[in-house]
């Protein structure tokens, strides 16, 4: 049995820095795959590159020489990112990069192109490793809408489990895979922290970029005009496959939203929070979830965990991932693990049900490390289920 180590990389919508996860990744009969979880980490943007990529998002215009900085300097953080998990976590045989996207082009419903940012040569030229990277343009060329790609490693590490059961990822947009149902259905339920961080940034003058624990929302009550107001957006209505991001729940939508509105901080975090809990909770009532498993930055937020709760009634357990195995602060860069795995290995990495592709797909471009590339043969055939595994007392001593 082969087995693969492989550095996974992204940085999520809410800017705050890039996910490392180390795994190393085997094949196990019966169409079994292993992910052993080897060590996660986050690692901070420059707090000038953080700026000037907040500064870029949408309705912000960028020019050519903007972007191609923006470009080569999240490569270059990426790079150093990645040197930071191999002399952490090991070394390693393929880094993946989902990048840092900064702009993801729907229109009518449909996802005509996908923008991410981090130069994969940088990673290759500081690691001699080679580099999967531009992992969602493929789907959105075969129709899709190349997000959430969460829905693969959902569903199939949750194959097993009674349904219909929900995988949660709460980060700056907030995505769902329905596993159990007739297929495999995911798709960005709405804005998760997005316009949280944009809140709190307003309501501290900048010296805040998100509600740490929650405290402002905890503080705050909830303003059912303004939820209301929120809730009317055409977006919740539309129909899956579908997704969105920053370039629509943004600061300037906040803005737009808030005109006229007279309310202090805390209420307007606590009414966003809810928000945020409505919207996932109307779509897990829509597909019947019986159990909710939950992961992404937003599981740190205890008001949001609060209202979700509420929200979802005592007929739906909600887990955090971690008490599946899977921790839910590195989930996302074990996925991007486990999509450079699959590539690797001649296996698609998109599930057309959840992102509306016309079928499966090889997932990505490689970039050459220090030496050629020697692919292994690829699978004698497709991955059915995902099992977590962590090392014995003796492997860890």
């Amino acid at each position: 049995m082969s087995s693969w180590r492989v550095l996974g990389l992204l940085s999520g919508t809410s800017m705050d820095g890039i996910d490392v996860a180390a795994a190393e990744l085997s094949t196990a009969g019966d169409g079994v795959v292993e992910l052993r979880p080897l060590g996660f980490a986050e690692v901070p943007y420059p707090p000038a590159l953080r700026e000037r990529l907040q500064a870029a998002l949408p309705p912000a215009a960028v020019d050519a020489r903007e972007f191609c900085v923006l470009d080569t300097e999240v490569g270059r953080a990426f790079a150093d990112a990645a040197r930071h998990g191999l002399a952490e976590f090991g070394g390693a045989d393929l880094i993946s990069s989902l990048g840092q996207t900064l702009y993801h082009w729907v229109e009518d419903g449909r996802a005509r192109g996908t923008t991410q940012l981090g130069r994969p040569a940088w990673i290759a030229e500081a690691t001699g490793l080679p580099v999967l990277a531009d992992l969602r343009a493929r789907d959105v060329a075969a129709g899709g809408h190349g997000a959430p790609l969460a829905g693969v490693l959902d569903a199939l590490w949750l194959a097993d489990r009674p349904g219909p059961v929900i995988a949660l990822n709460i980060g700056g947009i907030a995505n769902i895979t329905v596993v159990g149902g007739p297929e495999p259905l995911a798709y960005d339920t709405g804005p998760g922290n997005a316009l949280l961080d944009a809140a709190a940034a307003r309501v501290t003058g900048g010296a805040a970029a998100g509600d740490v624990d929650g405290r402002l929302a905890a503080a705050g009550r909830v303003r059912p005009e303004l939820l209301e107001r929120l809730l009317a957006d055409g977006y919740y209505r539309a129909e899956p496959p579908k997704s969105t991001g920053k370039e629509h729940f943004n600061a300037a939508y906040l803005d737009e939203v808030l005109r006229g509105a007279d309310l202090d901080g805390p209420d307007l975090l606590a009414t966003l929070t809810e928000l945020t809990a409505a919207t996932v909770a109307d779509a897990c009532h829509r597909h019947r979830a019986r159990e909710v498993v939950a992961s992404g930055g937003g599981v740190r937020n205890p008001a949001l965990l609060a209202a979700l709760r509420r929200r979802l009634g005592t007929g739906v357990d909600l887990h955090v991932s971690d008490d599946l195995g899977l921790p839910a602060a590195g989930k996302e860069g074990y996925l991007a693990a486990l999509l450079g795995w699959l590539t690797w290995n001649g296996l698609p990495g998109n599930v057309p049900g959840t992102t509306g592709a016309d079928g499966p797909r090889l997932l990505g471009s490689l970039t050459p490390g220090t030496g050629p590339l020697r692919l292994p043969e690829p699978a004698a055939g497709p991955v059915r289920s995902l099992r977590i595994t962590h090392p014995t007392t003796l492997e860890a001593e």
